[in-house]
């Protein structure tokens, strides 16, 4: 996968205007945690090489940037789990999902239901 880090706020504020374009994935990952490392192996296992041209992967170290997943939690309106997964269309959270439940299949049918 090619992983783009959100690290800083001032990406926060991009946001919007980029899913506009695109829609992005938001992963937000715990380093400390196994079933964060295990939701991310299988993410990425089942991450097709067209996906890319679906959404936008970006990568949250949640441990580094807690306050970037905090703000992301009150902008979209959704609360915050570790691991997470955050689809935004448009400036909207149009899926989100949570431990096991992260799957790729299931962004691809939010975005084709969104479309």
């Amino acid at each position: 996968m090619d992983w783009k880090t959100l690290d800083t706020p001032e990406q926060l504020n991009e946001l919007d205007v980029q899913s506009a374009t695109k829609p992005l994935m938001i992963y937000k990952h715990s380093t400390r945690c196994g079933v964060s490392l295990r939701a991310k192996r299988v993410l990425e296992s089942d991450w097709l090489e067209t996906d890319l041209q679906l959404m936008t992967p970006l990568y949250l170290d949640l441990l580094q940037h807690r306050d970037l997943s905090n703000a992301l939690s009150a902008n979209y309106k959704v609360p915050h789990e570790s691991p997470q997964v955050l689809l935004i269309k448009n400036g909207q959270c149009i899926y989100s999902a949570s431990h096991h439940e992260i799957d790729v299949r299931d962004m691809r049918a939010a975005l084709q239901s969104n479309s």
